[in-house]
């Protein structure tokens, strides 16, 4: 793996060590999302740090370059997060369906308590 795609590892994973670091001093993101970030960008530092990782794991997969093994790996666990929040998207679009339905009908629970 060369030194530069090392180099630009570690400086995207500090970067995103910071930003997540800011979003959860304002409270702007949820632990649970922060901790996946914040283990995402420690995995691509021991990455960087230790090239023989992705040079075994490449080699154990069959992949023709460690940066190629990086690159797919950072993939995999990016379209992991996307299916797990779009799971939880559409779980909450139903809830929020559900509890419209919901006020909708104490309202007019309501209107019909008062005669109106």
């Amino acid at each position: 793996m060369s030194i530069s795609l090392r180099i630009l590892l570690i400086a995207g994973a500090i970067f995103a060590s910071a930003f997540i670091g800011n979003r959860i001093h304002k409270s702007k993101i949820l632990m649970g999302d922060a901790i996946f970030w914040v283990l995402l960008s420690l995995l691509l530092i021991i990455l960087a740090l230790f090239p023989g990782i992705a040079i075994f794991f490449s080699g154990l997969l069959g992949i023709s370059s460690p940066a190629n093994f990086v690159f797919m790996a950072i993939l995999v666990l990016l379209m992991a997060k996307m299916f797990a929040n779009s799971s939880e998207i559409s779980m909450l679009k139903h809830r929020v369906n559900e509890l419209a339905q919901e006020n909708a009908l104490l309202e007019k629970r309501l209107r019909d308590a008062h005669g109106e």
